[in-house]
This record gives C-alpha cells, sequence and structure tokens, in this order.
C-alpha cells in the first residue's frame, strides 16, 4: 500500500505534536509494510496513490483545495482530526476592546481572520488557499469532514466531540491513539548525563511556548514554591512577544531550553519529579505521556481528552487559575509515583498500536470506496 500525508506546510519549521504524530505514524506503518510519502509542497501530485491521509481539521486552509483533488479522483481518504477547540484561550487571555470583539467575532469567524492575518503577515496567500478564503473557516472543515471516508481522532471523547462540532453524528470513523516511543522512553535501560543532573527533582514542562500552552501561568503559579521549572520549546512564530513576556516574568528557578533531541528528553524526564501541561486544550500532549513514561507525575489540564488517557492517575487543574496551578503543582511534587500510570502508558498507547489501528482505518477507508 502506498499512501500520500498531507498536513500544514509549516509542520517542519514549526514542530508541535502534530509533527511527532506524523512523523512516528510513517515510521511506524513503514515497519508493517505501508510505503509512504510526505507531501513537500502545497499542491502535491496525488496520482499513484492507493490512499491520501489528511492531517488536522483545525487548519482547513491547509488541506481543502487538496481534498478536492483526491475526491475528484475517487481516491480513498482519511483524516486525523487533531480535534479542538482554543476559542476559550481566545477570550480569556484577553481584555478589554480586544476579547468584546472576539467575542463578538464567534470562534470561526475569528480563527478565518487570523488565518487572513497570517497569511499576509507572512506574504505567503498562494492559490491554493482560494477554495478556504471563499468558503469561510466553519464551511471549509465541514466541507473536508463530509469529503474524507473515514476520521482517525485520538480518542473516543474525540471523535464524539468532533461528530458533534461538525453536526455529522454517523460520520464512520475510528479512534487511533496518541503514543510514546517505548524504544526511547525506556525508564530502566536510560543513562542520565552529567549536564542534566542539575535538574534533578524539577517540574518539566515540554511544549512549544504560546499563549494557549499558558506557561507564563505556570511560571506564575510556580513562583514562591521553591522547586524548580524547565521549560522546553521553541516559541511559536507568532507568539514571540508571550516568550519574552515568560522570560521577563521567570525567576532563577525557571529555567528555558529551546529544544532537545528525543533520547535528551528522556533523560530530563528521567531526573524529573513532575511534568505539566495546563494548555488550554489538548488531546491529550505528547509530552504528557512521555513523561509518565519515564515515572513523572503528571500536572495537566482538565481540558480535551486528558481524562481519557490519564483517567484518576494524572493531577488536573483548571487553565487560566493560577490557584488550581499552584495546587497541582504542589500536588504533584509531593506525591509518589503511581507505577499504574507508567504500566496504561506502555500498554495502550504506544506507536505500534498507533500503526495497527491507523492500518485498520485506511482499510476501512477503501472498503467504503470498494461497497
Amino acid at each position: 500500500m502506498k499512501v500520500l500525508f498531507i498536513t500544514r506546510p509549516t509542520v517542519f519549521s514549526g514542530p508541535g505534536g502534530d509533527t511527532i504524530q506524523l512523523i512516528k505514524t510513517a515510521e511506524y506503518l513503514k515497519d508493517i509494510g505501508v510505503e509512504v510519502v510526505i507531501a513537500d509542497s502545497a499542491m502535491p501530485d496525488v496520482s499513484g496513490y492507493d490512499l491520501v491521509h489528511f492531517f488536522n481539521l483545525r487548519n482547513p486552509q491547509d488541506l481543502l483545495i487538496n481534498v478536492r483533488r483526491v475526491k475528484k479522483l475517487n481516491i480513498p481518504s482519511v483524516l486525523s482530526t487533531i480535534w479542538g477547540s482554543y476559542f476559550e484561550c481566545d477570550i480569556k487571555s484577553r481584555k478589554g476592546l480586544v476579547r468584546k470583539i472576539f467575542e463578538a467575532l464567534g470562534e470561526s469567524r475569528l480563527e478565518y481572520f487570523k488565518v487572513l492575518a497570517r497569511a499576509l503577515l507572512n506574504a505567503n496567500i498562494n492559490f491554493s488557499m482560494l477554495p478556504y478564503l471563499w468558503n469561510g473557516h466553519l464551511k471549509s472543515q465541514e466541507e473536508i469532514f463530509e469529503s474524507v471516508d473515514v476520521i482517525l481522532p485520538n480518542s473516543l471523547t474525540e471523535l464524539e466531540r468532533v461528530k458533534s462540532d461538525m453536526s455529522s453524528v454517523n460520520k464512520l470513523g475510528t479512534w487511533v491513539p496518541n503514543a510514546i516511543d517505548r524504544h526511547v522512553f525506556d525508564y530502566e535501560s536510560v543513562n542520565v548525563s552529567e549536564k542534566f543532573e542539575e535538574y534533578r527533582g524539577c517540574l518539566v514542562s515540554v511544549a512549544r511556548i504560546e499563549i494557549r500552552k499558558s506557561q507564563l501561568d505556570l511560571i506564575k503559579a510556580i513562583e514562591g514554591t521553591g522547586y524548580k521549572l524547565v521549560l522546553v520549546g521553541r516559541p511559536s512564530p507568532n507568539n514571540k512577544k508571550y516568550y519574552h513576556d515568560c522570560v521577563a516574568a521567570a525567576g532563577d528557578n525557571v529555567y528555558f531550553i529551546t529544544n532537545l533531541d528525543h533520547y535528551e528528553l528522556a533523560q530530563l524526564y528521567k531526573v524529573s519529579k513532575a511534568h505539566a501541561l495546563i494548555s488550554w486544550m489538548e488531546t491529550p500532549g505528547l509530552s504528557s505521556l512521555e513523561a509518565a513514561a519515564m515515572k513523572s507525575n503528571i500536572l495537566v489540564t482538565n481540558r480535551g481528552d486528558t481524562e481519557f488517557y490519564f483517567e484518576n492517575l494524572a493531577t488536573y487543574c483548571e487553565p487560566g487559575d493560577i490557584e488550581s496551578i499552584r495546587r497541582g503543582i504542589k500536588k504533584v511534587m509531593c506525591d509518589e509515583f503511581n507505577e499504574s500510570l507508567r504500566e496504561r502508558i506502555l500498554d495502550k498507547f504506544s506507536w505500534e498500536e498507533t500503526a495497527r489501528k491507523t492500518f485498520e482505518g485506511y482499510h476501512l477507508a477503501i472498503s467504503k470506496k470498494t461497497l
């Protein structure tokens, strides 16, 4: 089977959790005999493929024109939805007139204007975006959702949510887990180098630094607790001011690391006491899964699909609420690690399982076309 992956064009220049999902899904599909090609242009040649796999319904401007081309050629297709709303973040993280304007616009129109603003700012409006600009944000998402054969959300809760949001409860779909690389995040085999010893016992947070990930609130919440906080991640290209605000607010107990490879991350997780991902929404965040596999306690947002993954084995907090976050920090920094959490992650959320369930989704899409 030969499969083409299509996602946002900045997936490698502005890496995030969806970048890892893309790379690892491709890697482990290849291990079971699937030939995977990742598109490297806005309008790739889609001929010669048995199936096209789209990623991220939150970015319809990057998908719509290709979804139409694939549908016209009657090529089976699937969509990893990576679905969640950041509208609450957009509203609650703003004040005054800006907040009122955002509230008046509503989510889909706000997202449309954000896409347009970024395109103008970065001078990257091109022909491939025209169908999206004509359709609008929500209509583009709905068209993509209806056009693909099978959806592949990361959890049962995401499956239910995206069907409801797209008003299509009968859409064919199956959930595919977010996952960890068990070969890299193997607690017993990871040897910690000297450079990570200064962080032993810290609270770590691995994510792009941007408003929706709430690192500034984490910095404020840990102030005065006596704990070390290590933030790992590049500033998002459109959140440079937020990054500078984080640096300005950070005390001597806060450390910034721009980038670590996965083997270095495994070492940092191993010396840490806990990992925090207090975003406005997570599905559930790969770094939380990786840290849990390395015996870090987990502090995580109560928004999105986190409880589907961590059940009662993590500590949950209210995003945007400094006191809730501070209470969560104190709890995860004091609690003993529960081995049941690590066992759950290793048993249910591996890339091998991701590849297996993705492959099932492919066959489901191909079967639908032959009916």
